[in-house]
Parts: structure tokens; sequence; C-alpha cells
């Protein structure tokens, strides 16, 4: 028998298995991410349960087949898709069911597959899925086989031929989680539990929860909803119970409001999250349950002060992510997302926006546990393509927008961390016509109706050529969204001060920064992007370098001063210039090396302290103070070899400093690990990075030695990077050229025991490193 008794989230598995170790769970839930078998082939009838499979490959989902590709600049989905393979793959997985499952209803749950997808089960089509980024499910319980000797086989297309399908990496292939569920015929709706808080401060908070049930029987039930808050620990709070009557074939939706005395408030600071446990009862029986995670907050988007939340007045510090995670493609591991989200906070970014799709379910429970503010989006495109003749979701928006919208929003709309909605990403359709209009305010209406609680934006594209500022458009938002451009959108407020303005996209120039900084109206920006990203780019670059960090969360000049910018902490970062760098482009990865080709350059301190003092070889090349616009602060070197340090002070007191050697030829290899336990999960990830270093310990920027892995023991090398945009070596590897002196290698637990991680490079002395798998 397939099924498990498992919890419903895996994020939250180890959390509930502490809640109701002592519960019985009466939803069955099993990961169904293992044992698939796949193809990458275009073959009729392959979703008939006779076909021969013998020539398949057996592997476990999330896969995307995509990144496994070699790079060509002839593939068919070009700059867009970042020259990686496109086509159809086939997957399917054999499995049995108990005879007591046989009343059940039995549902199968995608949290995404890539793209226009379709799923048969025992040869019956279930049906079609052309978004991507969807999370979608379908009822088998009609067309399966119960019982000892009886198999049923589960078919899925994922169709990516017709390219280029978007502007940026999409990967292919059932790239997120699979579920299989059974549940009573009379049950919770699909993402049927509503959690808000409409009355929540420090004193008291008001927790209203309203419960969608479906009555699939063919009578009429008599049913008692009871809901139950429990705080962070696992303690009941507060319990109610409400009795409703269900007719046959029919749904109902129970409201239940739950008071809470002295509620800890979800923020970015203390992300502290609650639980519901809902069940259904008839009679003394419950028939169903299900737990829902959310956080006790209040915000508020003001037209003067901009962002509130908890009665705290502060700027949303957004970065727009992309959803691949560099070296795994669209199939990212849990791990990957914790990873980037931590270099994002050290950064001092507090918002995400999720450009330009919706995200993996567990991205948004990380973004919950982590204490970051989402800005959830749904579309790239309605219905007119982009610049780059996309052939993607524009076909598809006027037939599914609405279903997809309404997906979305309804297993999205209990996370603390989303405070707005995005219905669409620089539109190229008309706004200044009666069509455009209708089509921006269905969608605002719609998730309007779904979920009450929070604002709808949009990302505007060139308002002034399309209008929008003078047509009435920018009036019917209830937060104007506007993608660079930032002067207008401060002259827009400055024209019409009660609109309630937002950067959903800006550079990392610090007029843009000021923008934010010195207008207090502006509730916050996102910067494109947060992290380097798959895709939009020409051959012979792969990847999209504006990120704040490369595709391996190496810092860049961007991340250095938006850190000086941003963060609290008090951050010193030494710089160079290079001679054929842009205005404001600064080179960060510098040590003070390759003397035989300059004898004086610029040198930026990017710092937020109140005094930087600048010393080469010791000898004080002078103080600056912090410049009012927060610009670095600039000192023109003749240079020794030796050693360059900047101090920054606050109040004549040291509180951080940097300081940079020469380095000398390269002479080994030193490994180094995020942590050294990872669990046999598909979801968690050791990161080895591995730095090539002179005799003295100093980092060699220059060199790109191929470096080597080999792994013994209980875990596999699962990927390897460097972080270079135009670098089209192999991801799925064991070996990589090292790039500014450093490779990174992925690697996860296949078994409980011990790993070890060798590093190679001819010429240099090699390393190793161990880590353990756990349970």
């Amino acid at each position: 028998m397939i099924f498990k008794k498992l919890k419903i989230n895996f994020l939250l598995a180890m959390l509930l298995m502490q809640l109701f170790a002592n519960a019985q769970q009466v939803r069955v839930i099993n990961n169904f991410d293992k044992d698939w078998s796949f193809i990458q082939e275009d073959i009729t009838g392959a979703e008939k349960a006779e076909l021969d499979v013998s020539k398949w490959r057996k592997l476990n989902v999330p896969h995307d087949w995509s990144i496994e590709g070699a790079y060509d600049k002839a593939n068919l989905n070009a700059r867009g898709g970042g020259y990686l393979p496109s086509g159809i793959g086939w997957y399917r997985k054999n499995f049995s069911l108990d005879e007591s499952f046989s009343g059940k209803k039995i549902t199968i749950e995608f949290d995404g597959v890539m793209a226009n997808s379709d799923v048969w089960i025992n040869g019956f089509h279930l049906g079609k899925r052309p978004y991507g980024y969807i999370s979608f499910n379908y009822d088998l319980s009609k067309h399966l086989n119960f019982g000892k000797g009886k198999t049923n086989v589960i078919a899925v297309k994922a169709d990516n031929t017709v390219q280029p399908a978007s502007r940026y990496y999409t990967g292919a292939g059932i790239y997120r989680h699979v579920r299989l569920v059974a549940t009573d015929l009379v049950h919770i709706g699909d993402w049927g539990v509503y959690i808000t808080t409409p009355d929540a401060n420090a004193q008291k908070a008001v927790v209203k929860v309203q419960t969608e049930i479906s009555n699939e029987s063919n009578k009429t039930a008599q049913i008692t909803v009871e809901t139950a808050v429990l705080d962070a620990n696992g303690k009941v709070i507060k319990t109610t119970q409400s009795k409703q009557s269900v007719a046959a074939n029919q749904s109902v939706k129970v409201d239940q409001n739950i008071e809470v005395a002295n509620p800890k408030l979800w923020n970015v600071e203390t992300p502290i999250l609650y639980n519901t446990l809902t069940k259904v009862i008839i009679g003394n029986k419950v028939i169903d349950d299900q737990v829902n995670s959310f956080g006790i907050r209040s915000f508020k988007f003001d037209a003067a002060t901009g962002f509130w939340l908890n009665g705290k007045n502060f700027k949303l510090k957004g970065a727009c992510l992309h959803h691949d995670g560099g070296s795994v493609g669209a199939a990212v591991p849990l791990s990957v997302w914790e990873f980037r989200l931590k270099m994002l906070k050290q950064a001092g970014v507090n918002a995400i926006r999720t450009a330009h799709n919706p995200v993996a379910p567990e991205f948004l429970d990380l973004c919950d546990q982590m204490g970051f503010l989402v800005m959830d989006e749904t579309f790239d495109t309605w219905t007119s393509a982009k610049n780059n003749g996309e052939k993607g979701y524009n076909r598809f928006w006027k037939e599914w927008w609405e279903r997809d919208t309404r997906d979305m929003v309804l297993r999205d709309r209990n996370h603390p961390s989303i405070v707005i909605y995005s219905v669409g990403n620089e539109i190229h359709d008309n706004l200044d016509s009666p069509e455009g209009f209708k089509k921006y305010t269905d969608q605002q209406d719609l998730v309007h109706q779904l979920d009450p609680s929070r604002p709808v934006t949009m990302a505007l594209f060139r308002p002034a050529n399309s209008k929008v500022y003078t047509n009435g458009f920018a009036e019917t938002m209830d937060v104007v969204g506007q993608n660079y451009r930032e002067n207008e959108l401060v002259a827009l407020h400055n024209q019409k001060p009660t609109l309630k303005v937002i950067g959903t996209e800006n550079t990392h120039v610090i007029q843009q920064y000021l923008a934010l900084r010195d207008n207090p109206f502006m509730a916050g920006q996102f910067l494109w992007t947060g992290f380097d990203y798959l895709g939009e780019e020409d051959w012979p670059k792969i990847t999209n370098g504006q990120g704040l960090f490369d595709r391996i969360g190496n810092w860049k000049q961007q991340s250095l001063q938006r850190q000086s910018w941003w963060s609290d902490q008090p951050t010193v970062h030494i710089v160079r210039k290079e001679d054929n760098a842009g205005a404001g482009e600064w080179i960060n990865n510098w040590t003070p090396t390759d003397f035989d080709t300059y004898d004086d350059a610029k040198v930026a301190v990017y710092s937020n302290c109140d005094e930087v003092e600048l010393y080469l070889n010791g000898k004080s090349l002078g103080s600056k103070p912090k410049p009012a616009d927060d610009s670095p602060r600039l000192w023109d070197v003749t240079f020794d070899k030796g050693s360059i340090k900047a101090v920054g002070k606050n109040k004549g007191k040291e509180v951080s400093s940097e300081e940079l050697k020469t380095a000398r030829p390269p002479a080994k290899i030193v490994l180094s690990v995020d942590k050294s336990k990872i669990g046999n999960s598909w979801d968690d990830v050791a990161f080895v990075t591995a730095k090539i270093y002179d005799e003295k310990g100093n980092i060699c920027p220059n060199a790109d030695n191929l470096i080597k892995f080999t792994i013994s023991g209980a875990g596999i090398i699962d990927a390897v990077d460097n972080g270079n945009i135009a670098s089209h070596e192999m991801y799925k590897a064991q070996q990589r050229h090292a790039y500014h002196g450093v490779v990174m290698a992925n690697v996860k637990g296949n078994a409980i025991g011990n790993i070890e991680i060798k590093a190679t490079a001819d010429g240099l002395e090699n390393a190793s490193i161990k880590i353990e798998v756990i349970k």
C-alpha cells in the first residue's frame, strides 16, 4: 500500500509531528515524488498503461530535464530560456491502493508542471493545464483499481515544444512536489480554510476562520466544524465548534471567530507563526482534518506615509526573484531558497516580489518563517506578447486567467508574509482603452472576492506612453506599482497625493535608492534582481547578471553597496573602479594584485558608518565622513603590494573594518560547507564551496583552475557551479573551472551515514571535507 499517514506540509512536518504525536490524522497524504519513469520524447499513446517503459529512465521528482542538457545557441528557446533544451517529456508512475480506500475521494496534487501538461489515470484523460507555474489537482476516484494485485498508472505529458515560450528560463517537467490525498466524501474543500486576523494588536487578536465544506456524497450530512488555534509550541489556545447541514453534492462555508489574548505578532524581526487544526465531525467521528499555518499581524498601505506593519512605519526593501535556482534549474530544493533568502537578509532585504508568476508553496512557507514580506504575482503577460515574440501564456490568458488567478489566491492567502498581490508585469495590452481597464478591474475584483484582506497592484510599463497616469487607470488601482522611472512615480504622487505608490522593479543606482529614502509616501521598491537568473541574455552569456548576488551567492558591488544602505549592521566594503567601467560601476572582487597593470586606482568604500579611514600598508590615507546622499567615499590611491584596509567608526569607536591583501600564485584548495549535517531528503542540500588560496591564505581572484570533486559514502553531488554568466559547462557534473577562484558543489544525502567530498586540481594542494546524513 502506497499511503502513509504523513503531515500536510513537508516544511511543517517536524513541528506537526510534535503537535499531534498522539492524535490520529484522518486526512491521509502521501508524498508522491518517488519512483517515476521518464523519457524525453513525443510518444503517441504514452498515456496507456500497457506501453513498454523498459527504456525509460527511473527517477524521483521534482525534476527539471532542461537543466540537464547542454547549452547551444541553436536551441529553440533562445535567450529567454537560456539556450537550454526544450521539447516533450513524459512521466509515468505505477502504484497500488488497498481496498479500504475504494470509498474515499482520491486526489493527486501537483505543485507545478512545466508546461502545457496533460495528465492521465489508467488511460483516462483527466485534463490539461497550460500554465506551468500553477498548482492544480485532479480527482482520480472514479478511475482507480483497488485491492491486492491491482495496479494503477498515472501519466503526465509536459509539452515545451512551442518556443520561445518565455523571456526567462522556465525549466521543463514535473519540477515541483506531487502528493496523493485521500479524504472522506464529506471533506474540507481544496484550499478551503481561509484565515485572517482583522483585529490584531499586542493586547488582543480576532482570528477569523472560514472553512469550506464539500459534500460529494448522495445524502445530506449533519456536521460539526471544530477549529482549534495552537501557538508556536503546539499549545491549544482556544477551540470553537459550529454545527452545519450540508446538502448532497453541495458546499457550504462556515465562519468562526476565535479571540486570542496577548498574541505574539508576526513581523520581519520575530516571524512567530500559529496553527489552526480544523476537524470535520459527523456524530462522534472525525471524518476530515487539516492543519494550516498563519500569522497574527495587521498592515496597511497609506498614501502619505507608505507601508505599516503592526503600527510600525517602515520601507519595503525588496528584491525580485525568478523561480530558478541556478545550477538546479527550476527544480529547486528548499535549502537553495533558504540559502538565498539568508544572503538577501544580510544585504538588508526584507521583501520579495515573486517575479513574475506563482512560486512553489514551500517558498512562501520560508518567507513566513524567515520574516520576509511578499508581493505575490500572477502573470508576465496577458494577451499581448512581449517584444521577443514569445509564444507563452499570452496564448492562453483569455481562457485561463480566471482559473489560474483563483487557484493562486486560494492557495496562498493564509501566508502572513503576503501583503499585496500583483496581477501583471509590464503588460503590453492597451491600457488606454475600455478593454484594458476591464482586463485589470476584472482581475482586481476577483482577487478582492477571494481575499478581501489584501490590496492589488500591477507593475506598470512606461506609464507616460500608455497614459495610465492621465486616463484614470491609476485611480482604479489599490496601490500604483511602476517599474523604473522613479521620478515619474514621485511626480504622480505629488500631483495626486491620495494615490498609494510603490516601486515594483528598480535598478541598483543611487538615484533610485534616494527616491525611496527621501519620499515618505514611497511604500517600497523591489530591486531587479535578488540573484542572477537563467535566461534573458544574449549569447555567449546564458544568465542575466543584474542580481545582488551571482548564482552561487557571491557578493557583488551592488549587494555590498545595498548592504551599506539597507542593513542596520555597521558595514565597510572596499571596491575599485575599473578603467572601462561605466558610471557608478565598481569591481568588488578585487584584491590588490596585478600591480604590473596599474599603479594608480580610484578606490571606493561602501559604508554606513559615520567615518571611514583608509590605510595602505598601515599608512593612513585619511578619513572621510558619511555623505548626505550615502554615496561611496572615494580615494585616489597609488599602490604598493601588501594590504589595504578600511576602518569604519561610529562616534569615534571602531565598529567595522575590511582588509584586502595582495594575492600570490595559487597554492591550495580550501573546502567549506554551510552545514555539517543534512537530512536524507530531496529538499536538504549542503553547499560545499571550494576556494583557491595562495600559500599565505589569501583568495586568488584570478584563479580559474579546473576543480574535480569526488564523493564517497551516503550522498551524491547534485550540481556544480561557479557563478560565471558566460560559462557553458554542465551543471550535472563533478567538475568545473573556478571563477574568481571559487566553485560550489551541491551535495545531497541518499542514505543515513557519512559523506566525504574531495576536491583536486592540477598543481594545487587538495582538500576534503565530511558531512553527516541524518534522518
